[in-house]
Order: C-alpha cells, then sequence, then structure tokens
C-alpha cells in the first residue's frame, strides 16, 4: 500500500505495482515540461492523475475564487492538457507508455455537480488528441480516456484508491 499527500489531499493505492510522486524534482525537467502528480502503473494500464484542491483550508479565499472562475470558463484546460502532453512525452521517451494510458483529474470542489463534471471532461477531451483525425487510424493512442472527479465521484469510482482530506474538512 502507497500513500501521497499533495497540499491537503491524501490518496492511497493498494494493488497498484507502481506509484510515484512525478510533480517534483525527481523528473529532472521541471524547467521545460509540466507535469501530472502522480503516475500509476496497474496490470493493464497506467493512470495519469492530477489533483486540483481550490478548498484547500491553507489557500485564500481569493485564490479559491479565481481558480473556480478559471475552471469554469475553461482555462485550466490549458494548464491540464500540457501537464498530460508533457508527461506522455517523457513517460514514452522512458519507454514507460507500453499500456494505455488515462488521465484523471481531480477537482477537489463540493460545489461541482455531475453535469459540470461532465462538462469539464468533454472540454479537456477536446483539448487531448484522443483520436487520429480520419481517415488515419493510431494503432498506439495517446490517451485511452479521460476523466474530470470531484471528492465524492473520485471515491464511488476508485474506492480502491481514496481520497481524503489531511484536515479532515
Amino acid at each position: 500500500m502507497t500513500s501521497f499527500i499533495e497540499g491537503d489531499l491524501q490518496i492511497t493505492f493498494s494493488n497498484a505495482k507502481c506509484a510515484r510522486k512525478f510533480d517534483d524534482a525527481s523528473h529532472g525537467l521541471g524547467h521545460c515540461m509540466k507535469a501530472v502528480d502522480f503516475v500509476v502503473e496497474l496490470d493493464d494500464r497506467y493512470l495519469f492523475i492530477e489533483f486540483k484542491d481550490p478548498q484547500n483550508p491553507l489557500a485564500k479565499n481569493t485564490d479559491q475564487q479565481r481558480f473556480i472562475q478559471q475552471f469554469q470558463a475553461g482555462q485550466i484546460d490549458e494548464d491540464l492538457k500540457y501537464k498530460y502532453r508533457d508527461s506522455f512525452l517523457y513517460e514514452w521517451a522512458s519507454g514507460r507508455a507500453s499500456k494505455p494510458i488515462y488521465y484523471y483529474v481531480l477537482v477537489a470542489l463540493d460545489s461541482l455537480d455531475s453535469a459540470d463534471l461532465i462538462h469539464r471532461t468533454d472540454a479537456l477531451k477536446s483539448k487531448l488528441p484522443i483520436n487520429a483525425p480520419p481517415p488515419i487510424t493510431w494503432t498506439h493512442p495517446i490517451v485511452a480516456g479521460c476523466i474530470v472527479f470531484n471528492i465524492d465521484a473520485w471515491n464511488k469510482e476508485f474506492p480502491e484508491y481514496p481520497v481524503t482530506r489531511v484536515s479532515g474538512n
């Protein structure tokens, strides 16, 4: 069992082959490449996981409001797109992109409902190269799937990888 803390959020991986914090100094290219928070290897796929936590109790109220406005306007999608692409390139160049890769974004914002999550998922998918343009087909898709979650939706979908608040709030 492996646990990581990102800000005020903790995630635990119980059956992963390998789970690692990726958005830190260990990848060595922070000066020119963005990175997802976690890369998780399962038997049949990889998970690229990004956390956004505007409700972190340590965040300023103005920072929370600004994030919410930018998120709802789709402005955060650009950053999320580059986090995925750069992480994919890094893992591909390292020889670790041999299985389908799923990109999961957890936005720890209680006010997000299922309609918001679907809308943000669709918007992010439109920024990622999910499919090759017709008539081309890819034998190795760049991203197998992409979903935006809040904490409740995450914990329902992935009870084996629970996310909790460190502060308990």
